[in-house]
């Protein structure tokens, strides 16, 4: 059942572009796609709905042999776009999708019925064992090491835990930034790995300069968690800016999280400020620099095409 992910999507290595809200793009994914591995791109990069529709085109259009493509979809409460966005993607049609922060039942099911292949984000036994039987297709291992949204535990680990008690392809995702760290995950017996930070600072990303510099000028001890964002711990970039507002969700947010009936939108709230943040300082020249980053950026030592940086995970 361990099939390696070469095999589950078709592709010449075992190497996911992982989805990265703002930064994330078609561009990149045809770049994945000529040189043999899989992109992914967040379905909340697309305003609208006919935005995701003409990505998916533009995907189809040119997909290469070896390649693949995807999409990733936040399936909780929270993103009050999901379920037109997984029709989309449902009626369109793509390789695979990749859930994240709340349960996939929904997505596996009316995925597979038009052959989309699901992965879901994971950070535990407990949460794979739960995808796992409601059919998904692999599991997306995120470990302590992971940009964004990461995990407890070390890739290590993560793996070999999820390997031992999971029959579905395990992929990794977190700290790789080179190929001898790609080489490491497989040891471990990840079937793959997903791999997203190092490509922030590539030709193709659709940040400001500022934030691909700050991934070549900063290392993996300038990342920083952080409550800020979406309500849910976060890596960043540890800025002056963020130094100065802190890590922490304030006192008032902290007592609303503990009340049943709001807290579900404190953190709808919460997120939509969080993400809207995040999108200043990606696009625009700002002061309030909340640069999300895994401590990958540590390879990082200038700016490269998306061709580059794949060279560098597989040669």
């Amino acid at each position: 059942m361990h099939k390696k992910l070469t095999q589950v999507l078709d592709i010449k290595h075992p190497i996911i572009l992982a989805p990265m809200f703002l930064v994330s793009n078609t561009t990149m994914v045809i770049e994945a796609m000529k040189e043999g591995i899989a992109g992914c791109i967040p379905a909340l990069n697309y305003r609208t709905l006919e935005e995701l529709k003409a990505a998916i085109l533009e995907l189809k259009e040119a997909k290469v042999e070896g390649g693949s493509f995807g999409f990733n979809l936040i399936v909780n409460k929270s993103n009050i776009k999901y379920k037109e966005q997984l029709r989309v993607l449902c009626e369109e049609g793509c390789d695979f999708i990749i859930t994240s922060l709340g349960s996939p039942e929904e997505t596996i099911n009316l995925a597979h019925k038009t052959g989309i292949k699901v992965f879901c984000d994971v950070v535990d036994l407990k949460f794979a064992q739960k995808v796992e039987a409601l059919g998904a297709d692999a599991v997306i291992a995120v470990n302590n090491q992971a940009g964004g949204h990461r995990g407890n535990l070390s890739p290590e680990a993560l793996i070999k835990e999820l390997v031992s008690h999971c029959n579905i392809p395990v992929i990794s995702a977190g700290g790789v930034g080179i190929k001898a760290d790609v080489d490491k995950m497989l040891s471990y017996g990840a079937d793959g790995v997903s791999v997203g930070s190092p490509f922030i600072a590539s030709f193709e990303a659709n940040v400001t300069d500022e934030y691909k510099q700050a991934c070549v000028d900063y290392g993996a001890e300038d990342i920083v968690m952080t409550n800020r964002i979406s309500g849910t711990p976060c890596t960043v970039i540890n800025t002056p800016y963020v130094q100065k507002i802190g890590t922490k969700t304030t006192w008032l947010e902290s007592v609303l999280n503990k009340h049943k009936k709001l807290k579900k939108w404190v953190k709808m709230i919460r997120f939509s400020i969080g993400m809207n943040a995040t999108k200043n300082a990606a696009t625009k020249a700002t002061y309030k620099t909340v640069w999300v980053a895994g401590p990958s950026i540590q390879h990082t030592d200038k700016i490269l095409p998306t061709k580059k940086i794949i060279e560098r995970l597989v040669k």
